[in-house]
């Protein structure tokens, strides 16, 4: 199946795609592809640009996104014709769209992610994708989580975003997860139409009970509230938050206080406290097509 190229900016037009092993690396820069599995593609397909995200195992290199490239031409092959070599397995009959790059770049500034991700897939724009400085600029999934996300960088409130919560039986994607040394926070943000409805409410509130119980605490704001209130009641209730669970866990370990003002949120670094360190890999899950 050809890729055929567009001429102007679409939405999901760059897809960051996981890369967790020295063999995909070594396949992508001297042969120029990298595999997707079929029953597994993202649903804004195709991309026009791949970019990857490199895992653990890069060492120097890890937990940022530095190489990407366009897209020259899909197909579909099976597994035994892309990986010849390799040995028997339950996989060899799996389907993969074969991504050729036209060349493969790397970028001046990597985009990197302050914490160990679990990530497969994160489509997004070529703006977002050339502007972003921090991994959590890339995401592009919801125009409240940019508002909001847009608020919480300019009053210094570190926060992950679309971050995975796996609590055994399930698997939640929060919106904002802002971690603090008394307990972590869980920011949502509601649109209007997805959560109306005594069905969706009832799940709200599961979900909810499920993450506190694992130590989150929830705070929801809606539409409104993030269109019209985010800097006088959505980041004040997030400093709020932050304080009573002492403070968030900075880098290098010194956590930011949040003071209410007559002129908004203000806040002072701490430069003799320290916060509980966080272990890199703990939350790490390496997704991998293996």
């Amino acid at each position: 199946m050809p890729y055929t190229s567009h001429s102007h900016v679409e939405k999901g037009e760059v897809l960051i795609a996981i890369l967790n092993a020295w063999r995909d690396f070594h396949i992508l820069q001297d042969e120029g592809w990298y595999r997707i599995p079929v029953q597994s593609a993202p649903r804004r397909w195709p991309p026009r640009w791949l970019a990857f995200y490199q895992t653990k195992v890069f060492e120097e290199e890890r937990y940022a996104v530095r190489y990407y490239g366009e897209v020259e031409r899909i197909e579909v092959v099976p597994r035994t014709e892309l990986l010849p070599h390799e040995w028997s397995n339950t996989k060899n009959d799996r389907l993969y769209y074969k991504l050729t790059l036209k060349q493969l770049h790397k970028r001046t500034e990597p985009i990197q992610s302050h914490r160990p991700r679990r990530i497969v897939f994160v489509p997004t724009t070529w703006q977002k994708f050339s502007m972003a400085g921090d991994f959590n600029d890339l995401f592009d999934d919801s125009p409240l989580e940019d508002t909001l996300w847009t608020q919480l960088k300019q009053h210094a409130i570190p926060a992950e975003r679309q971050w995975a919560v796996d609590t055994g039986k399930q698997q939640y994607q929060l919106d904002f997860a802002i971690f603090c040394n008394q307990g972590s926070i869980d920011v949502e943000t509601d649109g209007d139409s997805y959560h109306i409805g005594k069905d969706k409410g009832a799940q709200d509130n599961l979900r909810n009970n499920k993450l506190e119980s694992l130590g989150w605490h929830v705070l929801r704001f809606n539409t409104q509230h993030i269109q019209e209130e985010t800097v006088t009641y959505c980041v004040p209730e997030i400093a709020k938050m932050i304080r009573r669970l002492g403070g968030h866990q900075d880098t290098p370990k010194s956590p930011t206080h949040f003071y209410d003002t007559p002129q908004g949120i203000m806040t002072q670094q701490s430069l003799f406290e320290t916060g509980v360190t966080y272990g890199e890999d703990s939350d790490l899950v390496e997704d991998s097509w293996e």
